[in-house]
C-alpha cells in the first residue's frame, strides 16, 4: 500500500507525522486516516444532529429537505432530536473527566489511609487549603488523616444533597446570580449526569431549550466538579506543576534505550511506572540487555500529567498514536482509559511492542489486562517495566526507522500557582498587562485532533495568529502538543510575537503559549479567568478572553465547551457539531446565549478566520472596558 506524496502533505503538517504515514503504509498498516477514508460518505443525518435511536421504535432521521413537519415515531421533531443528542454528548463527557475525578479521590483515600504504597501527598500545602475552602476541620489531624477527611468531603460532590457544588464558591457572585437565574447552578455531579440521561429518555423532557439548559448545568457540573476535583487531587498525590524543559516528537524515541510509553489520561498508573523506571536494579537489567537506559515518552495527556511534573518528553498527540508504533522502537505501551483508539492493539501486532491495558474500566482488542489499584500499583510497575526491558531484544531490525534529526524543544509546567509565581506572586502585572495594551488578551486553545482536519494546523495556525496579534494562548491537552512540535513554546518563540506580548515574554522569560497540562486541566484556565475577574471586581464574561478548539472530535470536548461558554466565555469550534438540523437550536448557541450568559458559541473551521473572530471579540471587551 503506497500513499501519494500530496495525501500525505494533505493530512498533517508535522515533518514526523509525514514520515511514519509513509512508513506505516509501507507496512501495510491501516490508520486513522485510512479509515475514515473508507467511511467517506458519512452519515449526513448523523452530521446535522437529525437521527435518533433513544428507543426501539427508531432509529428515526428527520429529512432536512423534506416537505411539511418532519416527526420520528414518537412525535419529536428536529429540535427536541438535535437537542435530545447534544444533551447526551454533553452528560458522557462530563461522565469521562468526572469519573477521572473520582479515580483520584480513591486513591487520595488510600494514601491517607496507608493502603496505597508508593503514592504519597506531594503537597501539603493545596491539601490544607482544599481542607479549609472545602470546611474540613484540620484539628491538629495528621496529614494522612486530612487526607481522608478531604477524600470524603470530595466524594460527597458527586453525590451532594446540597444545592451547589463547593467549587461554584470560586466563581465571580455575578456570574453565579446568572446560574441562579436560569436555573443551571450545578448541584451533584452524579445528579446532573443521571438527570441528563432522565430527561432525554423518550418521553420525558420534549421542550429543546429545557433540555439544553440543563446541558449547560450538566457541563458545569464537570467544569467546576469532576474536573476541578481531578486537578485539584492530581496536585495534591504528584504535585504542583511548576515550569520545567522537556522535548517533544517522535525523536523522543531512543533506539539505544528501552522505550515505554505511556499513553491515556490518568496519571494514577504513569506516576508508578515513572518510579519503577528509576529503580537501580531495572536500569541495571536494561545494561545487561544491551540498552543504554530506559527512556519514558508520553502520548495524549497522560502524556501530558507526566510532562507537567516530572519533564518527561513527548512523542505526540492523539492522532500519532498508531504512527509511534510504526517506528518499531517501542517497547511496551501501556493505557489506562479515553481516548485510545481500539485498533491500537492489533497495529501493535506488526511489531514486537507489548500493549497493556490497566483500567478495570477500559479493555481492548489484542492487549494484555494488568489491572492497576493504588494496593498492587507499585509492584505491578516494577513487574512491567522489567518486562519492557525484558522485550528489548526481541525488535524486528527490519521493522525499524529511527526517527530523523532532532527532538524539538519545549516548555511546560504553567500551573495557576506558577504563573502567579512568575507574575511576582500575584495577577496584578498580568492585569497591568492587558490594561496598557501590551497583551491585549488572553486565548485558551484546547481540544483533540480530528482527521477530518488536516494533523496539527487547526491549531498552530490559530495560535499563530492570536500570538501575532499580542494575544497570550493558554492551551492543554492535544493542542498543547501541537503548538510545542511547531516550536511555540520556548522562550525564543516570543520572536514570532508581536511587540507588545514579545516584551513581556522576555522580561518573565516565558514562552508566549503557556501549557496548562492536560485536557482535564482546562479548569486550570478558568480558575485563573475567575482569580482575574475577582481582582478586577467583574465577571468572567466582561474580560477580553475567550477559547477555541480547532480540532475537537469527543464528548469530552463539548462538556468542556458548554461550560466554557455557561462561564462567561466566548468559545471557537473548528469541526462543526451534530446541530444544523435544527436552525432553532444553531441560532440559541451561536447568538441567544450572549443574551442570557454574556457568551455564545461560534463555528468556523478556516483557522485564521476563526482567529479574526477572536480577535473581534477582544477588542469589542477591551472597549466596552475603556481600554
Amino acid at each position: 500500500m503506497l500513499l501519494k506524496r500530496e495525501d500525505v502533505q494533505a493530512r498533517t503538517i508535522t515533518e514526523d507525522g509525514r514520515i511514519f504515514m509513509e512508513k506505516a503504509a509501507r507496512d501495510g498498516l491501516e490508520t486513522v486516516w485510512d479509515r475514515y477514508r473508507a467511511q467517506q460518505p458519512q452519515c449526513g443525518f448523523c452530521e446535522l444532529g437529525l437521527s435518533c435511536r433513544n428507543c426501539s421504535m427508531g432509529p428515526c432521521r428527520i429529512d432536512p429537505f423534506g416537505e411539511g413537519p418532519q416527526r420520528g415515531v414518537c412525535g419529536a421533531d428536529a429540535d427536541i432530536i438535535v437537542a435530545r443528542n447534544l444533551g447526551r454528548m454533553i452528560a458522557a463527557g462530563s461522565a469521562s473527566h468526572s469519573d477521572h475525578g473520582r479515580d483520584l479521590v480513591e486513591v487520595l483515600r488510600k494514601v491517607g489511609e496507608g493502603k496505597a504504597p508508593g503514592y504519597g501527598i506531594r503537597s501539603e500545602e493545596k491539601l490544607r487549603k482544599l481542607a479549609s475552602e472545602l470546611g474540613v476541620s484540620e484539628d491538629g489531624q495528621s496529614v494522612e488523616a486530612l487526607a481522608v477527611a478531604v477524600a470524603e468531603a470530595l466524594e460527597e460532590e458527586f453525590g451532594t444533597r446540597k444545592k451547589a457544588l463547593a467549587f461554584v464558591g470560586r466563581v465571580p457572585e455575578k456570574r453565579r446570580r446568572i446560574w441562579e437565574k436560569l436555573g443551571i447552578t450545578p448541584r451533584g455531579i452524579d445528579r446532573e449526569t443521571s438527570e441528563m440521561m432522565h430527561r432525554t429518555h423518550m418521553g420525558v423532557d420534549n421542550d429543546w431549550k429545557s433540555l439544553l439548559l440543563h446541558g449547560l448545568r450538566n457541563a458545569l457540573s464537570d467544569g467546576w466538579g469532576g474536573s476541578l476535583i481531578a486537578t485539584e487531587v492530581s496536585d495534591i498525590l504528584f504535585g504542583i506543576p511548576q515550569p520545567v524543559a522537556s522535548e517533544v516528537n517522535l525523536r523522543v524515541l531512543k533506539e539505544d534505550q528501552v522505550n515505554i510509553v505511556l499513553h491515556g489520561h490518568n496519571p494514577i498508573v504513569s506516576e508508578m511506572i515513572f518510579q519503577a523506571a528509576q529503580d537501580p536494579e531495572l536500569m541495571g537489567l536494561a545494561e545487561e540487555k544491551g540498552a543504554r537506559g530506559i527512556n519514558l515518552a508520553g502520548l495524549c495527556c497522560t502524556g501530558n500529567e507526566l510532562l507537567m511534573r516530572r519533564g518527561i518528553p513527548m512523542a505526540g498527540n492523539h492522532l500519532m498514536t498508531e504512527l509511534a508504533l510504526s517506528t518499531g522502537l517501542i517497547d511496551m505501551m501501556l493505557v489506562d482509559y479515553q481516548c485510545i483508539m481500539p485498533a491500537l492493539g492489533e497495529t501493535a501486532r506488526c511489531y514486537h511492542t507489548r500493549m497493556v491495558s490497566t483500567s478495570d474500566k477500559a479493555k481492548y482488542p489484542f492487549m494484555e489486562h494488568r489491572e492497576f489499584h493504588p494496593e498492587n500499583a507499585r509492584d505491578l510497575a516494577r513487574d512491567l517495566v522489567r518486562e519492557a526491558v525484558e522485550n528489548f531484544v526481541r525488535r524486528i531490525p527490519a521493522k525499524v526507522l529511527s526517527p530523523p534529526g532532532a527532538p524539538v524543544k519545549m516548555m511546560a509546567g504553567f500551573s495557576v500557582e506558577a504563573i502567579v509565581s512568575a507574575l511576582g506572586g500575584s495577577a496584578g502585572p498580568l492585569i497591568d498587562a492587558i490594561k496598557s495594551g501590551a497583551i491585549q488578551g488572553a486565548v485558551g486553545v484546547v481540544g483533540c485532533n480530528n482527521p477530518k482536519i488536516r494533523h496539527d494546523y487547526g491549531h498552530v495556525t490559530l495560535t499563530t495568529r492570536l500570538i501575532e496579534n499580542d494575544v497570550l494562548v493558554v492551551d492543554t491537552g492535544c493542542a498543547a502538543v501541537a503548538h510545542a512540535k511547531a516550536g511555540l513554546k520556548v522562550p525564543e518563540a516570543a520572536e514570532k510575537a508581536g511587540p507588545g506580548l514579545r516584551q513581556v515574554c522576555r522580561a518573565l522569560g516565558i514562552p508566549p503559549v503557556l501549557h496548562m497540562g492536560s485536557c482535564v486541566d482546562n479548569v486550570r484556565i478558568f480558575d485563573l479567568a475567575a482569580a482575574l475577574a475577582h481582582a478586577l471586581g467583574t465577571d468572567i464574561s466582561d474580560l477580553p478572553l475567550a477559547a477555541a478548539a480547532p480540532e475537537w472530535y469527543s464528548e469530552k470536548a463539548v462538556s468542556i465547551a458548554c461550560y466554557a461558554v455557561a462561564s462567561g466565555v466566548y468559545t471557537v469550534l473548528g469541526t462543526p457539531p451534530p446541530i444544523f438540523g435544527s436552525q432553532n437550536i444553531v441560532k440559541l448557541l451561536t447568538e441567544d446565549l450572549e443574551g442570557l450568559l454574556g457568551a455564545s458559541f461560534a463555528v468556523e473551521p478556516d483557522p485564521a478566520r476563526a482567529a479574526d473572530l477572536i480577535l473581534e471579540r477582544i477588542r469589542a471587551k477591551r472597549a466596552a472596558l475603556g481600554l
